[in-house]
């Protein structure tokens, strides 16, 4: 229960003690309400805020009603005992009149009032207990929430060295043999650093930056593939400020070209979208005597992504056969 809720029952719930105790018998008895009442109304008021704000949040608990018990009649006692000082103390000192016969005893004050003090604590320990859920299920979102960012930012730095790592065994490989294309590929990793250092700190970014992570590590790959020509790219956006999750795409592009077969073949990549969604399709031909799994932890670890960002709003579909690997996911931008 919101906060609002629990305001608008608190006014429901007064005004229809104003209505029937004040407003109505005047309305179709003509009766005023005399001291008497009024001093009820405060008392009644008082006596449930202590028992709603301190006596209940302190003693209530499931696992022990003979604490909760105590809560209960402690509350009572109180009520009682604010309203016997009120009628039989305050009043008759002051005032010179009591609502109760001189020789009334406490012992029957407590019982004659038990009825009326009950009521009015049992309402206020419901409205705190609806108070109490309302607050362990904010305290309950707020956990999740927090664990679902820890998660996140857990496999965020996951990425990362990944990422790292694998585009540093292709500079090795230039570097071995001497290639001139060694300095364009450190130079290209220097600027896909220097992204992704500033950019995975972010929750989101703009779709636009995603994709220039994905053009950067193609110009990178580029430079150790003999048939560049061979990756076919389609890239229709029209929406480029949409917030997409950091290096969320990479790691299939990444995948692509670690597992694909890059000797007369080559692969297609396909970016568009239409109406806010993304549509992210590649489709890449596999190594022949490859041994290691297509599916490593990149991909893994984006899946999990997706679960956690996007639940009810992504659709992956990945198909693997002897001599192809397709990923084709679709994701819906709009509230990003």
């Amino acid at each position: 229960m919101k906060k609002q809720q629990l305001l608008f029952l608190h006014i429901f719930y007064w005004s229809i003690y104003i209505l029937g105790t004040f407003i109505f018998p005047y309305l179709l008895f003509g009766k005023q309400a005399d001291y008497f009442k009024i001093t009820f109304a405060i008392t009644s008021f008082i006596c449930f805020y202590i028992n709603y704000f301190f006596v209940i949040p302190k003693f209530f608990h499931l696992q022990n009603l003979s604490k909760t018990l105590l809560a209960f009649l402690l509350s009572v006692f109180c009520f009682v005992l604010i309203r016997y000082f009120v009628e039989e103390i305050f009043s008759p000192y002051f005032f010179g009149i009591r609502n109760y016969n001189e020789k009334t005893s406490l012992s029957f004050y407590f019982y004659d009032n038990i009825y009326y003090s009950s009521t009015t604590i049992f309402i206020s320990t419901v409205f705190c207990l609806f108070k109490l859920m309302s607050d362990a299920e904010i305290e309950k979102r707020q956990l999740i929430e927090e664990k679902k960012n820890s998660e996140l930012q857990a496999l965020k730095t996951q990425i990362n060295p990944h990422f790292i790592f694998n585009t540093l065994n292709n500079i090795y490989s230039l570097v071995y043999q001497n290639s001139e294309k060694a300095l364009p590929a450190i130079e290209e990793l220097s600027q896909l650093l220097r992204y992704s250092t500033k950019d995975l700190e972010k929750d989101f970014i703009p779709l636009e930056k995603e994709i220039g992570y994905l053009e950067s590590l193609i110009e990178l790959e580029k430079l150790r593939i003999k048939n560049p020509e061979l990756l076919i790219i389609n890239k229709k956006i029209n929406f480029p400020t949409l917030n997409i999750s950091p290096m969320l795409l990479v790691p299939f592009v990444e995948n692509a070209f670690k597992h694909g077969d890059f000797s007369a073949k080559g692969f297609t990549l396909n970016i568009s979208d239409e109406s806010q969604r993304i549509h992210f399709y590649l489709q890449n031909f596999k190594k022949s005597k490859s041994k290691d799994s297509v599916s490593g932890i990149g991909i893994g670890n984006v899946k999990k992504r997706l679960e956690i960002l996007y639940p009810n709003q992504h659709e992956l579909n990945i198909t693997e056969s002897e001599t192809d690997f397709t990923v084709d996911l679709k994701i819906d931008l709009r509230n990003g």
